[in-house]
């Protein structure tokens, strides 16, 4: 096996080989680092094990790094690491592994390059690159890992089933690889995937959610979520989601799957954008139908006020993740709540009027909305699709009209408060609320422009009505 390595990598290689060789270990490049460069795929950083102590090998290397950097030493763990440029190096110690069953903490104790790669979780990440003197850049892989790469499989180094219930997180990363690279998780694996998915309640939503995150991020996020599905993992720590999965009938008829038609929404908004919170927004818009699903023999299946509780819900399931609750949160949460509004303009003669509120409820997250309400038009009919889609063009290019001659988006309105006290001379109260509400909507509404004097006219008007002045 050739190896293609950066003018940087080879330099870094080679400084290990030659600090390794001073302290009299054995070093190689192993992990994600080899399994990378294999699939030629870009690299960050490269993980470093020896057979012997890595933070001594960490401290011989930045040695001989231009610079001297900083050597960040984690004792507990047995590890060093080393910022090189744009490189993070890590470094460890050859060990073997064993589980106590309530916990993913391993025993850990001094080993082998042999015990340190059957600890690996998959066969492509128990690879390792060679730093000797006289083997240098030879691969070593025991379990045929650069087979697996060729076949697109992801399999266990050894038995499955004791490998996951040792450390259930790695059932997620065998999802999160599957969904990165597109490949297969090996049957005899995914079925031990699924006998100890319940083995994930030991895991906290941290490590939980630091892979699903990756999944969301991934190209198809969907190949993901359905691996999550099928193995059962899903259900062990997001009910909310799996209650979107299936059909009901009545009197013969039936509403869309709103698990799949979710994961659609989820791929279209991923072809547009890498934002993680926007793919949270597409993964949460229609999570609050089940409790709101209603059979209307007029209208058929309803799902009335599901943005509302959706948007309700959006705080409570972020908590539960772990997830920032500070603007993140409440970016999701608006999109969740205002996803109907652009697709129902689309559907009647829209006035001004519902533009201009739509622009100044969206603010400045309307483009991300105008992304998640373009990739929600999902149909198997693509006469319908094309349809919804023209309609929805007019629409953006009437939003854009509106804007440009209102400049109601993150709209101020032009009298303050304060101006309203000092004008009536009244303190504050809810009096000052109502006058400000009534200015608003003046504008929103097209009844009066968005510019100073118009509104300090219809302030006065709204003073008399009140019997603030004369």
């Amino acid at each position: 096996m050739t190896f293609e390595f950066s003018t940087q990598e080879l330099a870094v290689l080679n400084l290990v080989k030659d600090a390794a060789k001073e302290i009299k270990v054995e070093a190689y490049a192993v992990g994600g680092f080899t399994r990378d460069k294999i699939l030629n795929r870009p690299v960050k950083d490269i993980d470093f094990v020896c057979v012997g102590s890595g933070i001594a090998l960490a401290k011989s290397v930045a040695k001989l790094l231009p610079g001297n950097p900083k050597v960040s030493i984690f004792k507990n763990f047995g590890t060093a690491m080393v910022h090189y440029k744009d490189l993070e190096l890590e470094f460890v110690g050859a060990r073997k592994e064993s589980y106590n069953r309530d916990s993913r903490k391993p025993i850990v104790e001094d080993g082998t390059l042999e015990d340190d790669q059957n600890r690996r979780d998959f066969t492509i990440n128990a690879m390792g690159i060679s730093l000797g003197s006289e083997s240098f850049g030879e691969l070593v892989d025991p379990f045929d890992g650069i087979g697996d790469i060729n076949r697109k499989i992801i399999k266990t180094p050894l038995e499955p089933g004791i490998t996951f219930s040792d450390d259930p997180l790695r059932m997620l990363r065998a999802i999160r690889f599957a969904t990165q690279l597109n490949f297969k998780i090996d049957t005899v694996t995914f079925n031990a995937i699924k006998e100890n998915a319940s083995r994930i309640k030991i895991i906290s939503y941290e490590r939980i959610t630091a892979e699903l995150n990756k999944i969301i991020l991934a190209d198809q996020p969907s190949i993901g979520f359905k691996l999550l599905f099928e193995s059962n993992l899903l259900q062990e720590f997001f009910p909310e989601m799996v209650a979107l999965y299936g059909v009901d009938y009545e009197n013969g008829l039936g509403h869309k799957d709103n698990f799949f038609h979710t994961l659609e929404v989820l791929d279209n908004v991923s072809k547009t954008s890498d934002n993680l919170w926007l793919r949270w927004a597409a993964i949460l818009h229609d999570i609050a139908k089940p409790p709101t699903k209603r059979f209307n023999k007029q209208q058929g299946w309803t799902f009335h006020g599901h943005e509302v509780v959706g948007a309700r819900w959006t705080p409570k399931i972020f908590r539960r993740f772990k997830l920032p609750m500070g603007a993140e949160m409440k970016f999701v949460q608006k999109l969740v709540l205002l996803h109907l509004r652009p697709i129902s303009l689309t559907q009647e003669i829209v006035t001004d009027s519902a533009i201009r509120r739509l622009l100044f409820d969206a603010g400045e997250d309307l483009e991300d909305l105008l992304k998640l309400c373009r990739a929600d038009i999902t149909s198997k009919n693509p006469k319908k699709v094309n349809r919804y889609l023209t309609n929805y063009d007019n629409l953006v290019k009437k939003i854009d009209d509106v804007e440009a001659r209102d400049q109601i988006r993150n709209m101020e309105p032009p009298i303050s408060g304060e101006l309203i006290m000092q004008t009536f001379n009244i303190k504050p109260s809810r009096t000052v609320g109502i006058i400000k509400n009534a200015i608003k909507d003046a504008i929103l509404d097209g009844d009066i422009p968005n510019e100073y004097n118009a509104a300090f006219e219809f302030m006065k008007q709204k003073g008399r009505e009140l019997e603030l002045i004369d």
